[in-house]
């Protein structure tokens, strides 16, 4: 092993066995762990989401109680929608597919580019609010090292991400439910401690509206009220996490996501509803340097004696942290699963749609790190708001585009199935209700918050869409300059009906000049290239062998039953290159193999051919196009020179036929 790989081995592990019956199983998260993985996104918001929306009310601190009351009642609504859609997706409901299926293609690619974003964003803005949290616990000289560690944060949780999504999770298990234990315990104390205090906030509630509906009327205490509740928007973000990530669930599938979803939700609903009544019984005001939370457990505590004072905030606020960038895995997750689906079909490089060798979609992990990278830069150059208080306005208003666009499908589809869906009036007021939520806050923040940074997340999620629509477009033009060449598929078809011309194979003879042909599938690509080197050197070769590598990639890899297929159908495809030319005398035989790495995998299949034929001749194809760029090139396979120059090295020669289109 080389250097490379011995590092590559050590930070991100070692290649899967594709061959391991229990590979899912294995790899796949019980509800517990979901909870962890995916619910630490929409929990940790809790560190953020609560305190935009308090510090947004001002002098009207008592209206915190509505406002709490109709986040609790959101997240409540979002969590029961969004279960309908694990039931009717179940396998993955992401808002790209619930648009895509239940709207229309175009509302699906703004749906999925709005979630991409959302995915950065929940990086970048877990990340940031983590160093938030982190440097609460330390002196104001130290600020100045916020920016580096959030950075260094994003590189590690990428290189994690690496190495899979299970052992990406396990880690952070038991810092996680140190959060859990520590919020429950000081939500709890808090009101237990204030109890007789309940009826005077109560009086204050009554008495602030009073006040606040002479001053500004009945409208201006609702601008107020909206104003605060929409600003907590990020409280609700994530809980898309679960329906979108269902493929790395335990089975049932179905049965897990719904357990994983109540868990968040109920979570969700005490933490962000216990830390509003909190901040109110205990007058919690903005200190500089630190979070409302670390503000909080600061007051909370400070009857306490110093040692058990300290070391409570620090368990609270170090475990925030940690819940925060453990909220940023939920990026790493859906991020690329979604550029994976939107990949697969053609709305993104297929590129994205493929796995490493430890079947994690690595091209959409490194994108996501590095695009959190560059938000996280440029937000710390150019906010003058603050960090955090920016993200959260870029990251609510894509997650409720996508919220808002998965409501609306779900409408739809109860709507149009309402003769054979029993329940739909009960199913179709759930969404309905949602609906009229996520929109209603999304146009909220775009109105109220789009001087202030609401502009750029528009503007960048509007190039994302122009940069899918551009892509499906290029594969579209290409596929059209391909039909010329599925014509010979049709020609190798009528040609094999002509019976009378069938000769018997060829026996096999090991020494003999043997073509060998890398193909991806009877197309006319192969045949092309099989017809091009018969018509080349006539008569030279006796032997033709054809070698496919069945690529598992995030289209295919869904469960043990569709690698099986992957095989059948590989199998089959290269099976009808023996038909076709063994009806012509040769003798000829076949190879498949299953991989993330055509490569690899290839190159393996060649080594065990050239042993047993030493008179092999490598062949393969390759598409080449008249208005090709540094971007098209991207857009598409060019694994075959990889493989020549691999083959090269073993001292084996490999012939790449051009076929123009």
């Amino acid at each position: 092993m080389n250097v490379f790989g011995f590092c590559k081995d050590m930070v991100i592990g070692r290649a899967r066995n594709l061959s391991d019956k229990n590979i899912f199983h294995h790899m796949s998260l019980v509800a517990l762990l979901a909870w962890v993985g995916l619910g630490a996104d929409g929990l940790s918001s809790s560190c953020y989401g609560p305190e935009a929306a308090f510090l947004a009310l001002k002098d009207h601190t008592n209206l915190s109680l509505f406002v709490a009351m109709g986040s609790v009642l959101t997240i409540v609504v979002i969590c029961m929608s969004y279960s309908q859609i694990i039931e009717l997706f179940p396998s993955g409901g992401g808002g790209y597919l619930v648009a895509s299926k239940l709207l229309n293609p175009t509302m699906g690619v703004i749906s999925g580019c709005a979630l991409i974003g959302d995915y950065v964003l929940t990086i970048a803005i877990s990340v940031a609010s983590g160093a938030d949290a982190a440097f609460s616990m330390l002196p104001l000289e130290f600020q100045s090292w916020k920016f580096k560690f959030s950075i260094g944060i994003i590189i590690f949780l990428t290189l994690l991400n690496l190495r899979g999504v299970k052992e990406s999770v396990i880690l952070w298990v038991p810092i996680f439910f140190v959060f859990v234990g520590t919020y429950t315990f000081a939500i709890v104390w808090a009101i237990s401690a204030h109890f007789g205090d309940l009826p005077n906030i109560a009086h204050g509630v009554v008495a602030d509206v009073r006040m606040d509906h002479l001053e500004v009327g009945w409208f201006g205490l609702m601008a107020v009220l909206l104003k605060a509740y929409s600003l907590g928007a990020g409280t609700y973000t994530g809980i898309e996490a679960v329906s979108n990530g269902l493929n790395v669930l335990r089975e049932p599938r179905v049965q897990t996501g719904k357990r994983t979803m109540f868990y968040m939700g109920a979570s969700l609903s005490f933490v962000v509803g216990g830390l509003l009544l909190a901040y109110l019984l205990y007058h919690v005001q903005h200190v500089e340097g630190k979070t409302l939370n670390a503000v909080l457990f600061e007051n909370l505590t400070s009857g306490w004696p110093s040692w058990m004072s300290k070391g409570f905030v620090f368990s609270a606020m170090a475990s925030s942290a940690a819940l925060l960038f453990i909220a940023a895995q939920t990026g790493f997750f859906g991020g690329p699963r979604v550029l994976a689906n939107m990949a697969v079909d053609r709305w993104m490089p297929t590129r994205f749609a493929t796995l490493s060798d430890r079947l994690v979609t690595q091209n959409g992990v490194i994108l996501m790190g590095l695009a959190a990278l560059l938000v996280v830069g440029a937000t710390a150059i150019f906010a003058s708001g603050g960090l955090v208080n920016t993200l959260v306005v870029l990251y609510s208003i894509n997650v409720f585009i996508t919220f808002s666009l998965s409501q609306l499908g779900m409408v739809r589809h109860w709507w149009l199935d309402r003769a054979i869906e029993p329940k739909w009036k009960r199913k179709i007021a759930i969404n309905g209700f949602g609906l009229l939520l996520t929109s209603g806050i999304l146009v909220s923040l775009c109105i109220v918050k789009f001087m202030e940074g609401g502009w750029a997340t528009l503007f960048v999620t509007g190039i994302l869409i122009g940069a899918a629509f551009w892509v499906k477009n290029h594969y579209r033009r290409t596929q059209k300059k391909l039909h010329r060449l599925t014509e010979l598929v049709a020609a190798a078809m009528a040609d094999e009906a002509l019976t009378s011309q069938i000769k018997a194979p060829a026996p096999c003879d090991t020494n003999a000049r043997t073509a060998v042909f890398l193909v991806n599938g009877f197309n006319g690509l192969g045949l092309h290239t099989l017809m091009a080197v018969i018509r080349m050197f006539p008569k030279v070769y006796s032997n033709f062998v054809f070698l496919q590598v069945g690529v598992l990639d995030a289209g295919n890899f869904k469960g043990a039953s569709e690698v099986e297929n992957l095989r059948e159908y590989s199998q089959k495809e290269v099976t009808r290159y023996v038909t076709y030319i063994g009806k012509r005398g040769f003798y000829s035989e076949s190879h498949i193999a299953l991989g993330t790495d055509i490569v690899d995998e290839a190159a393996k299949l060649c080594d065990v051919i050239a042993d047993k034929f030493p008179q092999a001749q490598f062949f393969a194809g390759q598409l080449v196009f008249k208005d090709e760029s540094l971007v098209t090139r991207w857009l598409h396979n060019h694994t075959v020179f990889e493989l020549q120059r691999r083959l090269y090295q073993h001292g084996r020669a490999m012939l790449i036929l051009p076929i123009q289109v």
